[in-house]
């Protein structure tokens, strides 16, 4: 074996956790991995001889270039402000492993959606401290901030997060269920119905390249979000509802003729829906889903 592929494989060995990590900073499934390679370069054109740690070095270089990722966002933001994280969509039987180990942990899209929120630092020191345990030590540098501000950092994230419907129960037969009661409310066109499987403070987002007469694109409240689930209903209509897993909890695909077109990822909290997102972007959803 040549050095070269010896230091290749001791990057192979840590890709899945590094990827994890760029998915988290990112909300992207392709930047994660441009990050992720980005790292490989920056290693095999250094001197690896001299890196005690390969596991902690190489998620802080991929911490900085999700940070400069992050801060060069902001244009494309202000060109598809709507634009949702990419979704982990995965068949309910669990399959495609390799898709599950990104979203480890219950990383759902309503925890990425608020992440998105967040200052680029801020959102950097709370993945690596909280979801990933690097100390503060470690994270001050890339963010050129004491430790003590890099907690500070986190600290305010973390108060963020808390404030929002980001971790979904954790019984998936359960979630399936509710999931399964919005559906069929939906489908009668029962208003009534909805409001009592919706949280008082539930929250839709919409990301879709035309959106059906009367949608809007952010609804907050019951029955505002169940005025849109009945004007939406029509996007399960002619289609295959399948029920998949995103982002580790119940979502339904819709298909036409075999092709996604529509995704609704839910957050289940105390037997309520808390949190949908919805993205209903075929040429995008070709590229994600399974």
């Amino acid at each position: 074996m040549t050095e070269n592929e010896w230091l290749a494989e001791r990057f192979e060995s840590h890709r899945a956790h590094l990827r994890a990590v760029a998915y988290r900073m990112l909300g992207s499934l392709t930047e994660a991995d441009d990050a992720v390679q980005e790292a490989w370069l920056k290693l095999s054109r250094g001197d690896a001889d001299e890196v005690r740690n390969l596991g902690g070095w190489l998620t802080t270089v991929v911490g900085r270039v999700c940070l400069d990722m992050l801060r060069s966002r902001s244009a494309r933001r202000e060109e598809y402000p709507e634009r949702l994280p990419d979704p982990v969509i995965v068949p309910e039987d669990g399959s495609h492993p390799e898709q599950q180990a990104l979203i480890a942990d219950s990383v759902g899209l309503a925890l990425l959606v608020v992440l998105d929120t967040l200052d680029p630092a801020e959102r950097l020191a709370f993945v690596l401290h909280d979801m990933f345990a690097l100390p503060f030590d470690e994270i001050a540098p890339i963010v050129d901030r004491t430790p003590a501000a890099a907690r500070q950092l986190a600290s305010r994230a973390r108060r963020r997060i808390q404030g929002s419907p980001t971790v979904p129960d954790g019984d998936v037969t359960r979630q399936r269920e509710v999931v399964d009661a919005f559906f069929a409310a939906a489908r009668d066109g029962n208003f009534a119905a909805l409001v009592n499987v919706l949280d008082p403070d539930v929250v839709l987002r919409v990301e879709a390249t035309a959106l059906p007469a009367g949608a809007s694109r952010l609804a907050h409240g019951a029955e505002a979000v169940a005025g849109q689930a009945l004007t939406f209903r029509q996007s399960g209509q002619g289609g295959q509802p399948v029920p998949v897993l995103v982002n580790g909890v119940a979502g339904r695909l819709i298909l036409r003729d075999g092709r996604p077109q529509t995704l609704f990822a839910f957050t289940v909290v105390n037997d309520l829906i808390a949190a949908i997102n919805i993205i209903s972007d075929p040429e995008r959803l070709a590229e994600l889903a399974y």
